[in-house]
């Protein structure tokens, strides 16, 4: 489950439009003091914005946190957040990234919106949702996944998280995957990003 999952996150190639001087620009700042770390729906409403500006008809493919240079992580947030949104009409899809902190040449700080990329629509494995099911925020996806992996987390207290939110055909709704460590020797967990339960396959 979690392998064709984390294919889902991948499966759509991600190009930056990047550089301070290079428009489209959405409240972008090339400034090199960092922010403080936010939630993936702190970050996800602006570029939800952003993508409505880009076309009218855009949904909400993926979302997932990054890392962010010189800012300190805490639980269920994220110093740089990418999401990707589809549009049918257009046949595109374009990334939006959410930074607290510029990442030279590629990121500036604020949101940066990419160059659009062909897209042939939704899939069993990467459906899109709509902005409305977004109801459970990282931070209470973290909350609950932690719960269920304290045990893990005893035995390995220096790993990462990570997150992505998603949706596929196996799932009744998009879900959280909240992930420690690697893929091969980590311990990741499915949320509903509706109820915040603990997510289960059809």
């Amino acid at each position: 489950m979690r392998t064709i999952f984390l294919r889902a996150v991948v499966s759509i190639a991600i190009l930056f439009l990047t550089a301070c001087s290079e428009p489209p620009k959405e409240s972008s700042s090339c400034s090199s003091t960092p922010g403080s770390p936010v939630t993936g729906k702190t970050a996800f409403w602006p570029r939800d914005t952003s993508a409505y500006k880009w076309s009218s008809d855009m949904v909400p493919i993926k979302l997932e946190s990054k890392d962010a240079p010189g800012s300190k992580s805490e639980p269920g947030k994220a110093g740089t957040w990418t999401a990707t949104f589809g549009s049918q009409g257009r046949r595109e899809a374009v990334v939006i990234t959410y930074a607290i902190a510029a990442q030279p040449p590629e990121i500036v700080k604020g949101v940066n919106v990419g160059h659009p990329f062909p897209w042939a629509g939704p899939t069993h494995e990467a459906l899109a949702f709509q902005s409305s099911d977004l109801s459970v925020d990282s931070d209470a996806a973290y909350k609950t996944a932690s719960t269920q992996a304290s045990a893990w987390l005893k035995k390995h207290p220096d790993k990462e998280v990570s997150f992505a939110l998603g949706n596929s055909s196996r799932f009744s709704g998009p879900v959280w995957y909240v992930q420690w460590g690697e893929s091969k020797n980590g311990y990741g967990i499915f949320i509903d990003a509706k109820s915040g339960e603990v997510a289960k396959p059809k």
